[in-house]
């Protein structure tokens, strides 16, 4: 078989055309094995995903994690196929039987890519335009990493400089993440960011002129992106030679992010299920499968046909990658040497490891005095932001109100934006009023690594974040929320800005830690456990989401227990406790008031304050029964929110002090009196409690 390259700009040989075709009989194969999956757009998109993983992307196979390397999104996750061929094929560790196995238990191959399960995955996707963020957050975490280690380095000259690659369908520009994110990504002029939007107008439901007749490459424009279309060769297929001179192109263009269009025939060259919505989500059939087969020169009776050659072929990605790893590690060795100081500090945050001393800066605060847990918050991060360079974040533009301005001095902004604290390296972050893209960049930023990112706003707003931030937890990111305003507590706005369930829903994301502390001590150590238990182990770490108040709390003095989840704040008095109330936020202040009536009656009261319903049950049964003795069944609970949490601590004589029920409009003393938050209404529910546990 000739290798004489076919095209002038782009070296493509009869293998690369072979390698290609072998994809899409892959694809096919796999669907038709396991009897289900997507394999028309994995068909249609083999050629750009062999351009880029063969062609175009910095990367190395054998070390899937270099630093150094290009990232690649596949924001259209249900064709996970055609990032798991191109793993297969040019040597990231997936092989034929993987392919085999494809949508099975156990496998490699899941239908949908997983970060952390499959190596050579960025990330995980399915919903769509999910990955269309993260790549967003990626390219914003590369400029903040050349920030941190190589900022005065002229542009494209830095072991820091790198791309990140995205492929996304019409499904995801649909979904208004992606616009969000995208509208960020051209104001901050991410000129690091590609994105091949696979252009083949069919969805589930058939050709989306069903739903859609915008000019897709004029909104892009309008978003300040550079925008570019390929058109397809005469018989339909996708232009490797034209989309690689698209991508040098966008390369080229370091001032604006670059969109590509691909126009693609889904399913091409399947005689008669090319350009269906049936092609988008079944097996093509064993007929159509043949009939595909004999179109591109395979043996319709061979499966999982690929030949010696062009797995050699493909697998030179691994001489390429190592010959690039290596090329970059003379410049990288060179900025070591030439740094020593950044060079030290890319030691310790590639590590994990916190600065020595940064614990001495926490803040502490005064006794009794009153403070809103936001207000705390924003003074540990103002505080840490002087010490630990790699933590930075901002607001979905609720900064004031949240609290999250790390550095009022130094915003997260590009060359050319007119405001006198912009930075391309600045520490706060304007995500604008944009929290569910905010979430998902935050995946991105987390993912992309070398750096600590959070992000803030309103409570209930996390119901528009809600899907980036159940990704967050599966894939184990250590991402920080800052969800403040946390309950009828904020007052006035009224009951369409008073979260009542968030936090019980909230809390039933498997991975997520919910930290709601009572005062401005507890805050204090709930950003220093956060920040110890973060982790680059898979598996290993998790995203937390801080609860904080508006209104100012009375400040108790500090207690390490804390940071186990739950713990004593104040013990009984007068013999073993017969009530124990259990306490988080805002409310622990109302279980404290009960318990000195309590007291004063006679009644010997414990009252437990529990940040973090997680923590605590990560903790050995001894300590947990030592806070909670199973000896004590009278028990109260108190949150202002629904009481979903607290059945399970309470147990069957205890009660809860809950709201079942929206908020309204008034002052927060009103609105907690009418609503029954008060010290006498849970030192009742106490009395209440062991009367039932006394039955």
């Amino acid at each position: 078989m000739s290798t004489k390259p076919t095209t002038t700009d782009l070296e493509w040989t009869e293998l690369d055309q072979r390698a290609v075709d072998t994809a899409r009989v892959l694809a096919m194969d796999s669907v038709q094995k396991v009897g289900n999956g997507h394999p028309g757009t994995a068909m249609s998109l083999a050629p750009a995903a062999y351009t880029l993983f063969q062609k175009v992307m910095r990367h190395d196979p054998a070390d899937a994690e270099w630093t150094g390397r290009d990232r690649f999104v596949l924001s259209a996750g249900h064709s996970s196929l055609t990032l798991y061929i191109q793993l297969y094929l040019a040597g990231f560790g997936l092989e034929l039987d993987d392919l085999k196995a494809f949508r099975t238990w156990g496998s490699k191959t899941p239908g949908h890519p997983e970060y952390g399960h499959t190596v050579g995955v960025e990330t995980t996707t399915g919903p769509l335009g999910q990955g269309v963020a993260n790549a967003v957050g990626m390219a914003m975490a590369a400029r903040y990493e050349r920030g941190l280690f190589d900022p005065e380095t002229t542009d494209g000259s830095s072991p820091f400089d790198h791309f990140v690659y995205a492929i996304a369908g019409d499904g995801c520009l649909q979904e208004g993440i992606s616009g969000e994110a995208s509208s960020l990504a051209g104001h901050q002029k991410l000129g690091n960011l590609i994105l091949l939007w696979d252009d083949n107008h069919i969805s589930i439901e058939g050709d989306t002129e069903t739903a859609v007749s915008e000019d897709t490459l004029k909104r892009y424009e309008a978003y300040g992106w550079h925008v570019q279309r390929v058109a397809p060769k005469a018989d339909g297929d996708l232009d490797p030679a034209a989309l690689y001179a698209a991508i040098e192109a966008a390369k080229a263009e370091t001032e604006r992010p670059s969109f590509i269009a691909m126009r693609s025939i889904i399913a091409w060259p399947a005689p008669n299920a090319q350009n269906t919505e049936a092609a988008h989500g079944s097996a093509l059939g064993d007929e159509e499968v043949a009939a595909t087969k004999r179109v591109l020169g395979f043996d319709p009776e061979q499966t999982f046909e690929v030949s010696d050659e062009v797995l050699a072929h493909a697998r030179k990605a691994l001489d390429r990658g190592r010959e690039a790893k290596a090329e970059w590690e003379k410049g990288f060795a060179a900025w070591r040497t030439a740094d020593t100081a950044r060079a030290a500090e890319f030691d310790r945050i590639s590590a994990g490891e916190l600065p020595e001393g940064w614990e001495e800066k926490l803040p502490e605060f005064e006794t009794g005095k009153g403070l809103a847990t936001r207000a705390a918050s924003g003074k540990v991060l103002q505080a840490l932001g002087a010490v630990i360079p790699e933590l930075w974040g901002g607001s979905a533009d609720l900064a004031g109100s949240n609290n999250t301005t790390i550095d009022k001095n130094s915003s997260f902004l590009p060359k050319g934006n007119p405001l006198p604290e912009a930075d391309p390296y600045g520490r706060t972050i304007h995500y604008g009023i944009r929290e569910h893209s905010m979430a998902a960049e935050m995946n991105g930023i987390a993912l992309h690594g070398h750096t600590r990112i959070y992000g803030g706003t309103f409570l209930v707003f996390s119901d528009y974040m809600r899907n980036a931030v159940r990704l967050s937890a599966l894939m184990h990111l250590p991402v920080t929320y800052v969800w403040t305003h946390d309950s009828i507590g904020l007052g006035e706005d009224g009951p369409t800005h008073q979260p009542v369930e968030h936090l019980a829903s909230l809390r039933a994301i498997p991975g997520l830690n919910v930290v709601r502390p009572a005062d401005a001590n507890e805050t204090v150590i709930a950003w220093r456990e956060i920040l110890k238990r973060y982790t680059k182990e898979f598996g290993k770490g998790a995203p937390h989401g801080l609860a904080l108040t508006r209104q100012g709390v009375p400040t108790y003095e500090r207690n390490e227990d804390a940071a186990k989840g739950g713990y004593v704040l104040f013990e009984a008095e007068g013999g073993a406790p017969e009530v124990v109330l259990i306490g988080t936020g805002s409310e622990v202040q109302l279980a404290v008031e009960a318990r000195e009536q309590l007291q004063a009656a006679g009644v010997p009261t414990r009252v437990v304050s529990m940040p973090s319903v997680e923590w605590f049950e990560e903790q050995e049964q001894g300590y947990r029964e030592s806070v909670l003795p199973p000896s004590v069944k009278a028990r109260v609970a108190v949150e202002a929110g629904i009481g979903l949490t607290w059945h399970r601590f309470v147990g069957d004589a205890g009660r809860i002090v809950s709201l079942e029920h929206f908020g309204a409009s008034a002052d927060a003393k009103v609105l907690f009196r009418e609503f029954g938050f008060t010290a006498d209404a849970v030192a009742q529910a106490a009395r209440e409690s062991i009367a039932a546990a006394q039955r």
